[in-house]
């Protein structure tokens, strides 16, 4: 037998045996039996549907599903009948859990009424197209009140009385996400902002002795407007004079007269110092 013939001989038996091998292990890793390891879980309560500002939950609204017991949510129901017959306070989207923070007590009711903070009300307020930002005052954003009170005199004056009010509805909308479908505004007659007694208390009076404005604030601006307000006499500054007439080769011709400017303050008068010196006292006298 020959050098290369014993050669080829070896390298076809190893072939064999480790196909041998490997053969046995694919059948031996086929035959190990599945071990499955079990997940423990809880039960947490998630909406079927999303669910907007207002919605008293029924049964159809929700659902259990099963939930890690690892990472429990926080605030959250493990039966239905904890949630249903509850008003929702915050926007739910589908299966999302629900907690406590979403919801009004169960006393409280559905729609509106348990969306108010404690210590604040809700107030309504008439406006139309322009009054309402062109329809862009909308349920969540925020808007300060001005009131124009006067007929047109040197006596009107227009000031904002409340500062960074949240608006709670437009019209009969109270979700922001229905409200503002697309970043399309919405006309509305009237607009609930939720406000402190006292602001109530402001804008009542304003709405009853002159017309109200809307002035719509970015969400992030938080500090109040400090104004003076203005009147209409500064707004618009004196009068003209009127024209005079005159008499120009024998026709009358309105010229109009200059401006009256207003002389300029006169100077302050001048001071004068005295030094007088007494022995070893020095002293300095003003005189006016």
């Amino acid at each position: 037998m020959t050098r290369g013939t014993r050669n080829l001989l070896v390298i076809v038996l190893a072939v064999a045996v480790a196909g041998l091998a490997s053969f046995a292990v694919y059948r031996a890793v086929q035959h190990m039996p599945v071990r499955e390891v079990e997940v423990a879980h809880d039960y947490a309560v998630v909406a079927v549907k999303s669910l907007p500002v207002g919605t008293l939950i029924s049964k159809d609204d929700v659902t259990l599903a099963a939930w890690p017991a690892r990472n429990p949510v926080q605030g959250g129901f493990a039966k239905l009948d904890d949630v249903v017959g509850r008003g929702v306070v915050v926007p739910v989207v589908e299966n999302e859990p629900i907690t406590e923070s979403k919801l009004a007590t169960r006393e409280a009711g559905a729609g509106l009424p348990p969306t108010i903070k404690p210590g604040m009300r809700a107030i309504s307020v008439k406006v139309n197209e322009v009054i309402g930002v062109a329809g862009f005052v909308v349920p969540g954003t925020h808007v300060d009140v001005v009131v124009s009170i006067g007929d047109q005199t040197k006596d009107s004056v227009a000031r904002v009385v409340v500062s960074n009010v949240e608006v709670l509805t437009a019209g009969t909308k109270i979700d922001q996400d229905k409200a503002r479908k697309d970043g399309q505004p919405i006309p509305t007659t009237v607009v609930t902002l939720m406000v402190t007694p006292e602001d109530a208390e402001k804008i009542a009076l304003a709405a009853a002795q002159g017309r109200i404005m809307l002035t719509l604030r970015n969400p992030l601006d938080v500090e109040p407007s400090k104004t003076t307000g203005i009147r209409l006499a500064s707004l618009i500054g004196p009068p003209a004079p009127a024209p005079v007439e005159k008499s120009v080769k024998g026709r009358k011709v309105m010229v109009a007269q200059p401006a009256v400017v207003p002389p300029p303050p006169p100077p302050p008068p001048p001071v004068y110092t005295v030094e007088t010196i007494r022995g070893a006292k020095r002293t300095e006298e003003i005189i006016k």
